[in-house]
């Protein structure tokens, strides 16, 4: 679903992300671990068609991000770290907007944004400005805005930051049942524990480079994810 191949991307004489390659099956939950500017962000919005790179190829789902954006841009959704948003808008305007944008049949939104909003308890306050949203229920705005149109990859940056444990909780089990029915879920945590747990496949990437990949049993043994990511971080 998900081929990142050699991507390579600098800022003056920075390499952000060096000659990084991985590859997400349909139906995985892969996750992304790193330090504070070791390259997940600059990799995410890569792959978003966000950010230019300067050398390798994405595809997402066979098409290539480099040379059909758009395409490759209604196949997924991205839920950013910050969710930036239009405040001006009310939360169901916005919702409405997103799914204008992916030509979501009227009942079809309807009944996902009906779904979604009252498993988020999010449904009385759609009426409402954005604007007078706190960050936890604007992220809970972002998320159903990106499982509005069910995208076949789903890019998370930091998805859990802001959330309260019940709308944590219920994100996990969305993800997996979205994964079970074919999508594939590609995002970075700090939150190791919850990767470790809620993963197939992990990646852990530093100064830019791929560390180790693979199965979280391949990838962490018999250790916990913490002592792993902490071990390589030591030796790299």
């Amino acid at each position: 679903m998900l081929h990142i191949n050699h991507l390579t991307k600098t800022y003056g004489e920075k390499k952000a992300v060096d000659y990084l390659s991985l590859h997400i099956c349909p139906g995985e939950i892969y996750g992304f671990i790193g330090h504070n500017g070791a390259g997940k962000t600059t990799t995410i919005k890569a792959v978003c068609g966000i950010l230019q790179f300067d050398n390798g190829e994405i595809y997402i789902d066979g098409t290539s991000v480099r040379e059909n954006p758009i395409e490759c841009k209604k196949k997924i959704a991205y839920i950013p770290d910050n969710p930036d948003i239009y405040e001006f808008m009310t939360g169901i305007q916005y919702l409405n907007f997103i799914a204008d944008i992916f030509a979501v049949d009227a009942d079809v939104r309807q009944e996902r944004i009906r779904k979604y909003a009252t498993a988020f308890e999010l449904t009385e306050n759609l009426a409402q400005p954005i604007s007078s949203y706190s960050h936890g229920m604007k992220q809970k705005l972002v998320i159903i805005s990106a499982l509005i149109h069910t995208p076949k990859l789903i890019i998370m940056d930091e998805p859990f930051v802001g959330l309260d444990p019940k709308a944590s909780h219920l994100l996990k089990e969305i993800m997996r049942e979205m994964c079970d029915e074919g999508c594939s879920i590609f995002f970075s945590t700090h939150v190791l524990e919850v990767a470790e747990k809620l993963c197939d496949k992990v990646a852990i990437i530093s100064g830019g480079k791929l560390i180790k990949s693979g199965t979280m049993e391949e990838v962490k043994g018999d250790a916990s994810l913490e002592h792993v990511f902490l071990e390589l971080e030591d030796v790299k």
